[in-house]
């Protein structure tokens, strides 16, 4: 079975988390105070003990204060996700897991068997213990394939949980706690889409963690962290289309928004350091790509930040992932300017065979047109480049410097060595390039130099997950198929039927796979005389177990019996005396009700998984009575498609 990482080796992120573990504990401790003492505060009409629980509370909300801090501390601490590699890149932000607590289902699920399924629920201790097993298992799934594959098979399995044990009217019983994934601050619903979401959260947050520690100084590397960022903004995008009303605030479609789109910036960022890496550096067009690409993450940071100063999101984002956004956004614009003017300054002027192009792709490089001469002229013209070239390096020489001015409000970013040598080196390097070109006798003033539009050659793709690649099987298989044994599906206890052959045999038409349907009971023949009914489904034959048994295995065993007859066993879905009504209803799955919109992919997959539905809605379609010509003396005769006579 499928193991999580081991949460004891004691790697810095472990501890990380156990740290976050240990003040979500403290925080749910707070809380719960709080609660208590605002139940007094309420219902107390006593003034002096109103304000000894003031105090109280006001003690509790500082601590509380105290509390998310330090977890913002720790939700702040990229540096133990990023990777170990010597060339500097620029720190990505990574997403602690939404921790959970334990969950112990052994008595609900058997209660349920029993009551539900008719069944021992004793019987079916092994497979709720794998189930909570696998549960265990992925709250701490390792950072790599095999951590994405546990949660996509917990998510699988919790297809079939849903389907056998979650009736559309009422709930199991059972709470999910799921603490929140920024502020720790714990939430509890009964609805199993509440498990469902918090679950496909931590895929998109265990996507930003291997995204967050690729070696991005390499191809591969960077081509991994892309990979990345894309298949988390496609999980955060794929429960924010899918999930709403989450009692916790990093599920709401605000703060989903918010993250989709920092995924799609980090990756926007990947896809510039990708430039850098493969692009001769040298070369005037290549260089204004750069410089497009640079205000290409400048506009996506600044997207960002914008949606992160929503009112919803503002006052719960960490404030140094605010200003580390801020100070990315700051930070490309610099790189954008830079750009432009070693562009201008470091490249030859174009021979005439060049020149078409360059105008070409000049025409579109500026969001306004540079003053002064046609572009034809300042192309050519190698000190007009350098007055252009200029103005790009004192643009971005004021950026870095806001960048580095914005980096330091925030003491916790003001921690993080790497990113501050990547801006004091940006900024260096604007430096004395500008030192470089500047000459003594210049006495024009440096005009003001138009912002670069912005252009990528790789835009960002939104990643949804592919559940399929985890293939699971139904681990409650044994309770029967789910067309049939299913929560929402209610039947009359199964009926013992002993059955005589008579000489035009049992005088039943048979329908269908996984069970087999009883579609046809002639009137007046042995089948109809022992109380068979038409929409009975065969569970037994002789005591052999017959629910997921195939159409002719069914008929081989009623073939094999002798003048003693047979024992049937039988059930009948409540409501469905006609089978017509169960199967329209068998096509589509309803899910935990609460907290789901509409969660597209139960239907489809419930599709895929009742092939006996979807046979039997053919069989509705058509007239049994028609087909009674071919019943004749001849003991078994096929009747249309998969429908028998006997």
């Amino acid at each position: 079975s499928q193991q999580g990482c081991d949460p004891f080796a004691q790697t810095q992120r472990s501890k990380l988390q156990h740290r976050r573990a240990r003040i979500n504990q403290q925080i749910n401790k707070e809380m719960r105070m709080r609660a208590g003492a605002e139940n007094l505060f309420r219902a107390t009409s006593n003034h002096k003990v109103k304000e000894t629980v003031a105090l109280e509370l006001s003690y509790v909300n500082s601590n509380l204060q105290l509390l998310k801090e330090e977890l913002e501390e720790l939700n702040s601490s990229m540096d133990v996700y990023q990777n170990d590699s010597e060339s500097i890149s620029v720190p990505m932000i990574p997403l602690g897991l939404k921790e959970t607590k334990e969950l112990d289902l052994l008595v609900p699920l058997k209660d349920f068997i029993s009551e539900h399924y008719g069944e021992e629920g004793v019987l079916f201790e092994k497979e709720i213990k794998e189930f909570m097993d696998l549960r265990q298992a992925m709250r701490t799934p390792s950072r790599n394939e095999a951590g994405l594959e546990l949660l996509m098979e917990y998510y699988n399995q919790l297809y079939f949980l849903d389907s056998r044990f979650f009736p559309p009217t009422k709930t199991l019983g059972v709470f999910f706690h799921w603490y929140d994934s920024l502020t720790g601050v714990p939430s509890h619903q009964r609805a199993l889409a509440f498990e469902k979401g918090s679950v496909l959260f931590n895929l998109g947050a265990l996507h930003t963690q291997i995204g967050a520690r690729q070696d991005r100084a390499s191809l591969p590397g960077l081509n991994q962290a892309i990979d990345a960022f894309q298949k988390a903004a496609g999980a955060f995008n794929y429960l924010k289309e899918n999930f709403s009303n989450a009692p916790s605030l990093d599920m709401s479609a605000a703060s989903l928004t918010m993250l989709v789109r920092l995924m799609v910036a980090q990756v926007q960022e990947c896809v510039f350091e990708k430039m850098t890496l493969l692009r001769a550096q040298n070369d005037f067009l290549a260089r204004l790509q750069l410089a497009q690409e640079a205000a290409r993450v400048e506009d996506v940071y600044s997207l960002v930040h914008q949606t992160m100063s929503q009112p919803h999101v503002k006052d719960y984002v960490p404030f140094s992932w605010t200003t580390m956004v801020q100070v990315k956004s700051e930070h490309f614009k610099a790189l954008s300017h830079y750009f432009a003017a070693i562009a201008l300054c470091d490249c030859p002027a174009p021979s005439d065979a060049e020149l078409l192009e360059q105008e070409k792709a000049f025409l579109q490089f500026h969001v306004t047109m540079p003053e002064g001469p046609s572009l034809r002229v300042l192309l050519q013209d190698p000190e007009e480049r350098r007055k252009l070239g200029k103005a790009h390096l004192k643009k971005a020489i004021m950026k870095h410097e806001e960048a580095m001015r914005i980096h330091g409000l925030c003491k916790i970013l003001r921690k993080m060595d790497i990113l501050q040598e990547v801006l004091s080196f940006a900024h260096k390097r604007s430096l004395s390039k500008y030192s470089e070109i500047d000459h003594e006798e210049d006495f024009f003033e440096t005009g003001e130099a138009p912002d670069i539009h912005p252009k990528t050659h790789q835009k960002p793709e939104i990643k949804s997950p592919n559940f399929s690649q985890v293939k699971v099987t139904d681990l409650f298989h044994r309770l029967g198929p789910l067309s049939v044994f299913s929560a929402k599906n209610k039947w009359y206890p199964a009926r013992r039927v002993h059955l005589m052959r008579g000489e035009n045999g049992f005088g039943f038409t048979l329908r269908g796979d996984s069970p087999v349907l009883i579609a046809g009971v002639i009137p007046g023949g042995c089948a109809a005389e022992a109380g068979l009914k038409e929409g009975d489904y065969i569970i037994s034959v002789n005591g052999k177990d017959c629910k997921w048994s195939k159409h002719a295995e069914v008929v081989q065993l009623l073939k094999s019996t002798g003048k003693e007859g047979v024992d049937i066993g039988v059930i009948t879905l409540q409501g469905s005396e006609c089978p017509k009504a169960v199967d329209r209803k068998a096509a589509v799955m309803s899910s935990g009700s609460g907290m789901l919109k509409s969660n597209k992919e139960n239907s489809r997959k419930s599709l895929m998984n009742s092939k006996s539905a979807s046979t039997l809605l053919v069989w509705s379609k058509k007239s049994k009575r028609s087909k009674k010509s071919t019943y004749s003396g001849v003991p078994f005769t096929a009747v249309g498609d998969n429908e028998a006579m006997y």
